[in-house]
């Protein structure tokens, strides 16, 4: 019996869909980790919720009885999807209304699940005949990748804010629930509470994940990260806590704390060492940012020529006019610019033209299979023949392996950071890495 028929058994199956309710996949999830703490496997959860845009219109426009049609034929196209392209340990689940949640257990790339997710919506977008018309659906996939022990709840809360976001952005049809972590044991408005404290009090601690030249390796600077010791949570890395700051408000604070504490340090290190920063939507979309950057440069007395900022698609989705004039101000102080992420997501190529920049960051998803993949390796060879036409350098993150490296080298890439070289340290560390 596989795991959907488990979890669809009883008082759990709904009679529309045909699918089991959001309990279902709960149950499923607690067995596979009873099983994997019983057998100390290490397997990963992955999940993703569907949401098809504008259902109410539908009962609206054709009428409850087509709404309910339309919402069984895609149940019965999840239930078929599922079945043909995952494996055994999976549970797909009616969430309410137009929603339907799929979790699957076991080892599966990021690639490759936001390669099913979009074939799952391909499916559902197909059109369906009812009996008073034919209805086009619109669907719209949150994807994750679950943390280690992490609850349902967590999960489905991650998911829904990554939809919420995703509803704000026309044309995206896939979003991942990176960095949406909800904390258990505390409320969001504690929590809130807790970070602006935190803020106030300096607890926000600053590390930095070393950059290596290429080719030769030789140190060359750091990306600064924010990292956050909860008292009763414990440490909360970087994308939790730009998160936590987005949903109170904090953003402007938590930004302009991480940079003033990293150029603090970075001001000590030896040498033309960078220090590169990331930049948030709410920076970019402020008018004053470049101004005040510099002026924190001038009072810190850290020079604009050894600073980059790292820019994600993200943060330039709300006004990219706005944001190309903050950069290229910035820019004719000295400062680079690095395009975050790239190929990560859906990288809209105008960027390349309108933006003055200087990298092109490559996100790990990228080099994690150059060194078995040919097609991977084509994909990076691609890249860097485009970056190179357009006088940009290469930085290749997440470098975890000498066959990574070695292939990064040969392709061209100009730098590399990454936990081969060396983890994300302290300033004292970093510093004394430096110094060596």
């Amino acid at each position: 019996m596989s795991e959907h028929n488990h979890a669809a058994a009883g008082s759990l199956h709904e009679r529309l869909t045909g699918l089991p309710g959001v309990e279902a996949a709960r149950l499923r999830m607690a067995a596979w980790q009873d099983e994997g703490a019983r057998s100390e496997a290490s397997g990963h959860m992955h999940a993703m919720l569907v949401a098809l845009q504008r259902f109410d219109a539908v009962n609206i426009a054709y009428g409850e009885a087509a709404g309910d049609s339309a919402l069984a034929e895609v149940a019965a196209r999840v239930q078929h999807w599922t079945r043909a392209e995952l494996e055994e340990r999976w549970v797909a689940a009616h969430a309410g209304g137009g929603k339907f949640l799929i979790v699957a257990a076991g080892e599966c790339s990021r690639e490759r699940w936001q390669l099913l997710a979009d074939q799952l919506a391909d499916a559902i977008a197909h059109p369906v005949v009812t009996a008073t018309g034919i209805v086009r659906l619109s669907p719209k996939v949150a994807l994750l990748r679950a943390l280690s022990g992490e609850a349902l709840d967590s999960m489905l809360d991650r998911l829904a804010l990554a939809l919420d976001k995703a509803k704000r952005q026309q044309g995206r049809r896939l979003v991942w629930a990176d960095g949406d972590v909800s904390l258990p044991g505390r409320s969001t408005a504690q929590i809130e509470t807790d970070l602006l404290g935190a803020i106030d009090r300096d607890e926000i601690a600053i590390v930095f994940q070393p950059q290596f030249a290429l080719p030769g390796e030789s140190l060359c600077g750091a990306e600064a990260l924010a990292r956050w010791d909860h008292p009763g949570l414990g440490r909360i890395g970087a994308g939790a806590l730009f998160t936590i700051a987005e949903r109170a408000d904090h953003l402007p604070a938590l930004s302009s704390h991480v940079a003033r504490r990293a150029l603090e340090q970075a001001r000590q290190w030896p040498g033309d060492l960078r220090l590169s920063l990331n930049v948030t939507p709410a920076d970019l979309a402020s008018g004053s940012y470049s101004r005040r950057l510099l002026d924190l440069l001038k009072d810190i007395g850290f020079p604009p020529r050894r600073l980059t900022l790292e820019v994600t698609e993200q943060a330039l989705l709300h006004d990219i006019g706005l944001a190309a004039s903050t950069m290229a101000d910035l820019s004719a102080q000295g400062i680079r610019i690095a395009l975050d992420d790239f190929g990560a997501g859906f990288c809209n190529f105008r960027y390349l033209k309108v933006l003055p920049l200087h990298y092109l960051k490559l996100d790990r998803t990228m080099v994690e299979g150059i060194a078995s993949d040919v097609r991977d390796r084509a994909v990076l060879r691609g890249i860097v023949a485009m970056a190179h036409a357009l006088d940009l350098a290469v930085i290749a993150e997440g470098i975890e392996s000498e066959e990574q490296l070695a292939v990064v080298a040969e392709e061209g890439c100009a730098l590399f950071q990454g936990f081969l070289r060396a983890s994300p340290m302290s300033g004292a560390d970093f510093l004394k890495l430096a110094s060596d």
